[in-house]
């Protein structure tokens, strides 16, 4: 029988050899299993490098499947000369093109872009939530994933980012001949891989790809994915030599959804983050460049308020419109509709309406202008029938989603005034210069906690007025802005005042800015203020205005002014008994003096409202029109945005027998303290005897007979018997 072979002792030295040979080839299958390999050279380097410098190029060639309707349009080559002037130079952008236009696409492109040819180290995707945002990441990492003609460009990135197999954990282990790439692929960021190419940097023509020290130039580049409303303060990431970087390029991608656009509240909350947190991402001291592309829902929503370049200056904001102009003959327009709506409705997909535009097409396109001629439906003949059935279908939509001007619906469906049409309105005059024929100066001042508004107006026979100047106290010296981002605010100017301290020396302040002052009239001579109304209005300040109005230097042209809302069922103001002492004029009274020993006049603020409006609806030369001075109506912007802020509604009350206007504002809530300025002034006009020419019925009052002093004494002898 054979003897058992000895078990070897685990201190024999022979032993340990052989255990470490198996480890190190353990360990070697490992690596090798965790290698990327060899990621070989670029198929066509010309092709990559000028795709690297051509953004267009690089949509063209490497997403095809993308962008499918060839040529592009005008408005897209704008865009996309927008996109990488962005992203090489920097700068804000933002871009509102119609619904399916592929401006989203086009800025995901430029995400991909900016990252596979290290435009940008990080590069922050901001959806509106976070789950928008990590699908748009969602999109790029599976077009890393799957594009073939990336990879022949780009395989030092997409050799690497493959062999991941989509599978995260490997990202800590992935080796690149042996040193590790630090590749993350997660669901909320992506870090590409750093490597150093083999070979290389021998070939003159794979140069321009390398960075100095002959890594990948888009080695550790980052893309990260947030949501606007989450953790998108302090965005940084650390790379594994101890540098810390900031996001340098970041996408905002439709910063809003449909239920936030339509809450003030949250369009305030987001344009604050974006002009704050997102803006701000890069650090101290340090530019972030933004790409936008955005949807405007509804008026004075992010979107809207942001291509405003009046008051955004500091974003390039870009408006595109499916239809440029619309056609001449809109009667065979709603022929056709009434056509497609019968056939829809009876099953035949409007295909009757179709043939009836094809035999009228001529006639039917006459006048229209699209923005994108291959931008139609497989079963329509062209944009333009394509923008029509949108526009038909549902105006207040089209108006919204494809013209980015939902303001327009609005304006069209009200016959209201424009703010374009307040802005039209100029007589030519000076800023502070009274128009020569007229004699009268009011003015008004709304007292808001930041700041106050004020307004001067002139007037002339038959209410014919002017408005001469206009501003706010503390001066804000910017053409545009809101209440929200007053700079210059009225605790500022009154440093370690209290609120009614501060709000007591702004009506000061402003009472001397228009009261201390003649104010030169054209042609010669000069006019002072005869009346200044400060609205008593706000609650916990009206003691305040009160206080101020006994105190002042100017009290005796100061009458705090309350606007009452007198609406379609309510008594008219002046429908009450007379009290002895009061005053009485056009929708507004004067009671006797109060327990403030002050007294102030109570108006109808909806007719008043009305009234304003009235005269800046006849036209200029008419009797009783109303006009801004100067030439410019863009230097009018913020001021006749402010009086188109409110709508009206006409009201019949069948049961007393009369129609009556009520005011409200519109969706959104935006300011309005220019509007109620003009109210005030004109208001302030008629306690100073300035009237419309002539009565209810046309025709010019009577004058008063004249008595002589003898006569009022026989009368009175009279009456004392």
């Amino acid at each position: 029988m054979a003897k058992k072979k000895p078990a070897e002792k685990k201190s024999d030295p022979a032993y340990e050899a052989r255990k470490k040979r198996a480890a190190a080839r353990e360990s070697a299958m490992s690596s090798a299993g965790r290698d990327v390999g060899s990621v070989g050279f670029v198929k066509d380097p010309a092709r990559r490098l000028r795709a690297s410098r051509d953004f267009r190029y690089f949509c063209e060639t490497y997403y095809q499947d993308r962008f499918t309707l060839q040529p592009w349009s005008d408005d897209h080559l704008e865009v996309l000369g927008l996109v990488e002037k962005v992203v090489l130079e920097g700068g804000l952008v933002a871009v509102a093109m119609p619904r399916g236009g592929g401006k989203t696409v086009i800025a995901t492109t430029a995400a991909e872009w900016a990252a596979l040819n290290g435009h940008r180290e990080f590069t922050a995707i901001i959806g509106a939530t976070l789950k928008l945002g990590k699908s748009i990441l969602d999109a790029v990492r599976t077009n890393f994933e799957t594009s073939a003609l990336l990879l022949e460009d780009y395989p030092e990135v997409l050799t690497a980012c493959r062999g991941l197999d989509r599978i995260a954990n490997r990202c800590k282990g992935q080796l690149y001949r042996g040193q590790h790439t630090y590749i993350e692929w997660a669901a909320d960021q992506i870090v590409l891989p750093d490597v150093s190419p083999h070979g290389w940097a021998r070939r003159k023509d794979h140069a321009p790809f390398l960075r100095p020290d002959g890594r990948s130039l888009a080695s550790g580049v980052v893309v990260r994915a947030a949501g606007l409303t989450g953790a998108v303060r302090g965005m940084t990431h650390t790379r594994p030599d101890g540098l810390t970087i900031r996001p340098s390029l970041v996408i905002p991608d439709d910063p809003q959804t449909d239920r936030s656009a339509r809450s003030l509240n949250q369009c305030e909350i987001r344009e604050s983050l974006l002009a704050g947190a997102v803006l701000k991402m890069a650090g101290p001291g340090v530019k972030v460049s933004a790409i936008m592309p955005c949807t405007v829902i509804r008026p004075s929503d992010v979107a809207d308020n942001l291509l405003d370049r009046a008051k955004h200056p500091e974003w390039q904001g870009v408006r595109k419109r499916m239809l440029e102009s619309f056609p001449e003959r809109m009667d065979l327009w709603e022929k056709y509709r009434e056509m497609r709506d019968d056939g829809l409705r009876c099953g035949d997909g409007g295909r009757a309406a179709t043939e009836f535009y094809r035999a009228n097409r001529a006639e039917m396109d006459r006048g229209a202008r699209v923005s994108w001629e291959l931008r139609h439906n497989p079963d329509e003949l062209s944009a333009v029938q394509h923008a029509l059935n949108r526009f038909l279908t549902d105006k207040k939509a089209f108006w919204a989603e494809d013209q980015n001007d939902p303001a327009k619906a609005d304006e069209e469906s009200s016959g209201e005034l424009t703010a374009d049409d307040i802005a039209a309105k100029l007589n030519r005059h000076r800023r502070g210069v009274v128009p020569r024929d007229m004699s009268k100066l009011t003015a008004f001042v709304d007292v808001q906690q930041k700041c106050t508004y004020w307004c001067v107006c002139a007037w002339g026979e038959g209410f014919t007025g002017a408005v001469v100047d206009y501003g706010t106290w503390p001066d804000q010296r910017r053409a545009y802005f809101t209440l929200n981002d007053v700079k210059q605010t009225l605790s500022a100017a009154s440093p370690g005042a209290s609120l009614e301290a501060a709000v007591y020396a702004a009506l000061e302040a402003t009472a001397d800015l228009i009261c201390g002052r003649a104010w030169p009239v054209d042609g010669g001579g000069e006019l002072r203020v005869e009346r200044l109304l400060p609205d008593a209005n706000w609650g916990e300040m009206t003691d305040t205005v009160y206080l101020w109005a006994r105190q002042s230097r100017h009290a005796a042209l100061v009458t705090p002014a309350h606007g009452r809302y007198v609406g379609a069922a309510s008594n008219p103001l002046n429908a009450r008994p007379t009290v002895p002492g009061e005053k009485r004029g056009l929708n507004w009274r004067v009671p006797v003096a109060s327990a403030r020993a002050v007294r102030h006049v109570l108006f109808d603020a909806n007719r008043w409202k009305s009234f304003a409006h009235e005269r800046f609806a006849t036209p200029m030369g008419g009797g009783g029109c109303l006009s801004l001075f100067g030439d410019r109506p863009e230097v009018h912007r913020m001021f006749a945005e402010q009086m188109v802020a409110e709508y009206r509604t006409t009201l019949q009350v069948k049961d007393v027998g009369r129609t009556a206007d009520e005011w409200k504002q519109r969706p959104g809530k935006p300011d309005n303290h220019f509007f109620d300025c003009v109210v005030g002034c004109c208001v302030a006009a008629s306690m100073q005897g300035v009237s419309l020419l002539g009565d209810s019925s046309g025709k010019p009052p009577a004058p008063k007979p004249r008595v002589s002093f003898a006569e009022l004494q026989r009368r009175k002898r009279l009456g004392s018997q």
